[in-house]
Parts: C-alpha cells; structure tokens; sequence
C-alpha cells in the first residue's frame, strides 16, 4: 500500500469514527480500497441477532458507509471538500451472514468520478450511484445499491432549519 493510500485510508477511519460514533459500536473497520472502492470489514460478534446471524440493520449500515466512504475518498483525492448523504438504496438479503464480514463497494468509472466532481464544483451538488457485496466466510450474502448526493456548503439542497454542513 503507498503512503498516499495510506494515509488517505487512515483519514477515512478518523473520520467515521468522529463522525459516525455507529461504525465503532459495530465494530466496523477501514481495511482496503479496490480500485476507487472502500472495503469495510466487521466482526459478527457486535452485530448478531436473535438467530446467531449478522443483523439486517448492520449489514446495511455497513453497505451505506462502505459507498459514503468511496465517495469521500474520491472527491478528497480531487481536492472537493463536501458532505456527503445518501439519498436512497435497495438490498437484497440472499443468505445469512454466519461469521465475520466485509462490505466491498465496486468503485465508480473514471467518467462517473469527472462528472460527480464536476457536478460539485459548478452546481454544489453531485450524485453517484454505487453498488456494494457483503461477503463472509461463505461468499457472497447481500447486495446493496445506493444513491449518494455530495453538497457543498452553498449547494442546491443546502442546509436545512439552520444546521451548518460540515464538509468533512
């Protein structure tokens, strides 16, 4: 791994831990990137339900930060500091997930990166949609899509009732 990766992997985990106080009660962890996308991992132990499985509600948070995630580090590496939502998702459970687990997002294309990036700094706001594979032990389990919207400060969604948008 070079030291820019490095670094900027280490800057993710900072910020969702800071940012995010559920990622360590789930245990979730920054461990790689593919290509542009982030891989998550996680222990069972922290998020098992009643049945001795991985919790829905678990596996989907760790799908939606693996993608906020991805988009963080992209608009980073082209110097666009935003705040970063998703706007909506769908996942498809198809297996429990019996042990621990990782939540890779496949990364997006280098045009879908130049348009989001592009998108932010005309509009001040940008959307991307990413899909993300929770896998564990036994392959491969869920399937999430999601739809994350970047904003500026000034964006077109802006801040609501007053709240102030950090850009992280």
């Amino acid at each position: 791994m070079s030291a820019a990766k490095g670094d900027l992997l280490r800057a993710l985990g900072t910020k969702l831990r800071q940012s995010m106080p559920i990622t360590e009660a789930l245990g979730l962890r920054v461990v790689d990137r593919e290509g542009t996308g982030v891989v998550l991992s996680a222990p069972l132990a922290p998020n098992i339900n009643h049945k001795g499985t991985a919790f829905a509600g678990s596996l989907n948070a760790a799908a939606t930060l693996a993608g906020w995630g991805t988009i963080w580090l992209v608009l980073r590496e082209h110097g666009v500091r935003s705040h970063v939502v998703i706007q909506d998702s769908k996942v498809h459970y198809f297996r429990p997930v019996r042990g621990d687990f990782t939540a890779r997002c496949k990364g997006p294309s280098a045009a879908a990166v130049e348009r989001l990036v592009a998108a932010v700094q005309k509009k001040g706001r940008g959307r991307l949609e990413l899909d993300v594979v929770i896998s564990d032990d036994g392959g491969d389990a869920v399937r999430f899509h999601g739809r994350y919207v970047a904003l500026t400060e000034g964006g077109a969604a802006g801040p609501r009732h007053g709240t102030r948008l950090s850009p992280g």
